[in-house]
């Protein structure tokens, strides 16, 4: 039976796209990227690498609940033959006497949760003026504003202090949320002004048609859209500042009232070397706050930063 060739237009179009798929070169780059991370062998080296990443932390957690004697007599490993845990390593750290983590537990909150909201806010609104307000010199200073992600915060740690000590804000909780909000800023407004660039203009003219001001656009019609790129910033930013040893150790030293837990793990290394029961569960106490946060909420990190975010 023979078979009867298109007659009209739109068969033909039909028939030519089903027999000649037509992909650009990369697209078929993404597909043969997704196939080769997809394989077999991708997955098994995925699963290693995550092992090998895991185990130190492991180890570390199987340490901190071991007894005194335990740990310095066997190595971790030992425990899963003659298991003994005990939480008085713990109970020593944070309420202790000669560490009371607990106290420098809550300087590092109170730290880092100021130190990731200002920075947020002031890079939201000179994002939206230097996304959706013309004025003169707009690129200019924008330029000028991505450029100081280039500068070493290392250069800038003798003139803030002097600055601080000037002011009388040295050894307070004021220095560090300044600086980190100094040295934050100028990713922050990048990263937000490119997501802010992306949503449509014409969804900005349609509110501003039907009588909106920059604040109703900036709150009701930008800032949903602009949800997991800063959920993505706020978690860099969060894991930056409760990781920080340097900004901290320059501006606020080893004051028990400002000083965050960083600081603490290091003079215990420093003058408890040896000390294995309280350094194990004094540096998890350290990590478990990150370590939590970035496992709630890694889905919106990785979409803020890969996915294109405020389109969804």
């Amino acid at each position: 039976m023979t078979a009867i060739p298109p007659t009209t237009l739109t068969d033909r179009t039909e028939v030519d796209t089903r027999k000649v798929p037509r992909l650009t070169r990369a697209e078929q780059r993404a597909i043969a990227a997704k196939g080769r991370l997809s394989s077999p062998w991708a997955s098994g080296i995925a699963i290693v690498l995550a092992i090998l990443w895991t185990v130190p932390t492991f180890g570390l957690l199987v340490t901190s609940i071991r007894p005194r004697s335990d740990i310095r007599t066997s190595g971790w490993w030992t425990f899963f033959a003659a298991p003994a845990a005990t939480l008085e390593n713990y109970s020593e750290v944070l309420f202790g006497s000669s560490t009371s983590f607990a106290t420098f537990f809550v300087n590092s909150l109170v730290i880092t949760l100021p130190a990731v909201v200002i920075p947020i806010s002031l890079a939201l609104l000179a994002a939206y003026a230097f996304a959706w307000i013309p004025f003169r010199g707009r690129e200019v200073l924008f330029v000028a504003v991505f450029a100081l992600q280039v500068v070493p915060i290392q250069v800038t740690l003798l003139p803030l202090l002097q600055q601080y000590v000037s002011w009388g804000l040295a050894g307070s909780f004021w220095v560090v949320w300044l600086s980190h909000s100094i040295f934050a800023l100028p990713l922050a407004i990048y990263l937000l002004h490119n997501f802010m660039k992306d949503i449509p203009s014409s969804l900005v003219e349609a509110a501003r048609v039907d009588g909106a001001g920059h604040v109703t656009v900036f709150f009701r019609v930008l800032l949903p859209l602009l949800t997991p790129a800063i959920a993505s910033f706020g978690i860099f930013q969060f894991l930056w500042v409760w990781n920080d040893l340097l900004v901290a150790l320059v501006f606020v030293g080893g004051t028990t009232d400002v000083a965050p837990l960083t600081v603490r793990i290091a003079e215990l290394a420093g003058t408890r070397g040896s000390q294995w029961h309280l350094l194990s569960a004094g540096a998890f106490v350290a990590m478990v706050v990150p370590l939590v946060v970035f496992l709630a909420l890694q889905r919106y990190f990785v979409r803020g930063l890969l996915a294109g975010s405020v389109k969804g």
